[in-house]
């Protein structure tokens, strides 16, 4: 069986004397689609902070692409392919579209070839995925409106050439409509760029149908995985009590 592309085993991580995250135990495979669900307060923010680090490890042991990436600061898993997406996007709001984009490449810093990846600017890809973000090219982030500044945030992200994406919330108030388009766009991601996706949603409908498998969290642990194919999102749903 392939090792997966990012394997957390027994992680746990506190802030101060408060114990977060207990005995996580994560598998995501190459090319597949994972939601991580449960109510809101029970770690799963800080586990994905904790992916890209910037929440350390207390305990246990994080690989990526079978490397032990651990003792890794934020900048280098980002260069070593880990894209975050966060909650809120936190675009910056007095770049432009094309600025904010840019900052993305930074992640190509130091990886073979990402010299010249740098030079040669923002990937064509990213304006055939979000063609929005190519009509607003000028514009500042902070006039956007929340559906573009999630496909603003996204693009960033896989501007750095991202083989995992993190997403937090992607759908949190945007407008059904542009949440179709960004589901359809992730889907592209997936099949054409190779990209695996991590998500934390909210809205299970999203969750099950763009995703392959679920994890539940509680109380800071990871306490259920299935199959987003073999059960349905009430049957979870009342689970997590969402």
């Amino acid at each position: 069986m392939a090792e997966p592309l990012l394997k957390l085993d027994g992680v746990a991580t506190s802030y101060g004397q408060s114990q977060v995250l207990w005995d996580i135990d994560l598998d995501v495979p190459a090319g597949s689609a994972v939601a991580l669900i449960g109510r809101n307060g029970v770690g799963k923010t800080t586990l994905l902070k904790t992916i890209i680090g910037a929440q350390r490890l207390t305990a246990g042991r994080m690989t990526f692409q079978g490397r032990d990436v651990s003792a890794l600061g934020p900048h280098q898993r980002a260069r070593a392919g880990i894209g975050f997406v966060p909650q809120g996007r936190h675009i910056f709001p007095h770049l432009t579209v094309r600025e904010n984009l840019e900052t993305g490449l930074s992640a190509l810093a130091g990886r073979a070839g990402g010299a010249g990846a740098i030079k040669a600017g923002i990937p064509d890809h990213i304006f055939d995925l979000f063609p929005k973000l190519a009509q607003i090219s000028n514009r500042k982030g902070g006039v956007l409106s929340g559906g573009e500044q999630q496909q603003l945030a996204i693009g960033r992200a896989l501007a750095g050439q991202s083989s995992l994406l993190l997403l937090d919330e992607p759908t949190e108030g945007i407008q059904p409509s542009v949440v179709q388009q960004i589901e359809d766009a992730l889907r592209r991601v997936r099949a054409e760029l190779g990209v695996t996706v991590l998500i934390v949603e909210q809205y299970l409908d999203f969750a099950w149908s763009f995703a392959d498998s679920y994890r539940v969290m509680q109380r800071g642990r990871i306490i259920r995985a299935g199959s987003t194919r073999e059960e349905t999102a009430a049957e979870v749903a009342h689970l997590v009590n969402i």
